[in-house]
């Protein structure tokens, strides 16, 4: 805990620990700001009989396993030629526990992917309290179907302690940190926050510390809800998750619920914000309940381009939303 805390603050260690005792002893709920819906186990049930009752439950449950590559391209005027179609592979949300059968799945789409770096934006596992290990160990199996280098944050329902097993596999955590990524004798660097959301231990100062603001810098995040505090901070691109893209979703892919205090731009696909460009993934698993509707879980392929001032080539599937 010493280091963890001299990584990533020993304020928001203490906050976090703090937040996930009361986790732990199920007492958080008392706290009238604490609340956030994926913690209401009666709606996670609810959600899930209705599914049964209307007979669509089996069909989400599909969905849920038919897992999207979607690519997506970042043009960034100062990027260094030697990152030019660089490729970063992006897992986010995956609850990995959730469905004993969903970390085959996953592994299944990553086989011939082809990247320089694997990000993982956030939320490991389906419950936000309770034990680790079952967690732990399926990460750590999906860890040995990962290219390095393999950077990873935290999410509102993983606990610190997830961070020295995972890493001892190879899946480098950034706590309010940043590391260098050099190719062909040029460096950009990737930073990474705690929790926004739910902890609220994201520190974008130590995050950044450092790095000077003619060097290109790329922000993981979990939850887009800091993206005002992130262009401030002078942060090129930004890539998050949290929000499932709305999971179950209306027709058209309108989100019934988002989970975020972001405006809907912000929640699923890619965005920009001043000078800043961002992208939002749908999840690649599911939260609560192992189904989703009209939009669909995805693998994220990021291509960062050298260019002019465009947004970029925007987004593709490699298969038609169902």
């Amino acid at each position: 805990m010493r280091a963890l805390a001299a990584r990533m603050g020993p304020d928001a260690l203490e906050k976090r620990l703090t937040l996930q005792a009361e986790h732990a002893a199920d007492v958080f709920m008392r706290r009238a700001n604490l609340f956030h819906i994926e913690n209401v186990q009666f709606f996670n049930v609810l959600v899930y009989h209705i599914l049964r009752l209307t007979r669509t439950y089996e069909r989400g449950y599909r969905n849920y396993h038919d897992i999207r590559i979607v690519h997506n391209a970042f043009v960034l005027p100062s990027l260094p030629q030697a990152f030019d179609g660089y490729v970063i592979l992006q897992l986010s949300d995956l609850h990995i526990d959730l469905d004993f059968r969903f970390v085959d799945s996953v592994i299944e789409r990553l086989k011939d992917l082809r990247y320089d770096l694997c990000v993982l934006t956030g939320d490991y596992r389906a419950n936000t309290s309770g034990r680790i290990d079952h967690t732990t160990s399926l990460m750590q199996r999906l860890a040995t179907h990962l290219r390095p280098p393999v950077l990873a944050i935290l999410g509102n329902h993983d606990f610190i302690e997830q961070v020295p097993p995972l890493e001892r596999c190879g899946v480098r955590f950034l706590l309010n940190e940043n590391v260098p990524l050099t190719r062909g004798g040029a460096t950009i660097h990737v930073a990474g926050c705690d929790d926004p959301h739910f902890y609220m231990t994201d520190n974008l100062w130590r995050a950044r510390a450092g790095l000077g603001h003619d060097c290109v810098t790329i922000l993981l995040a979990h939850s887009p809800e800091i993206w005002r505090e992130a262009e401030a901070h002078g942060f090129d691109v930004m890539l998050c998750g949290h929000t499932h893209g709305g999971q179950i979703c209306l027709p058209g892919g309108v989100a019934i619920l988002s989970n975020g205090k972001c405006p809907r731009r912000f929640i699923r696909g890619p965005w920009r914000y001043g000078r800043m460009q961002g992208y939002t993934s749908a999840g690649t698993g599911a939260c609560a309940v192992p189904a989703r509707f009209n939009c669909p879980p995805e693998i994220t392929l990021h291509t960062l381009r050298r260019g002019g001032q465009d947004a970029g080539e925007g987004t593709r599937e490699d298969r038609p939303i169902r």
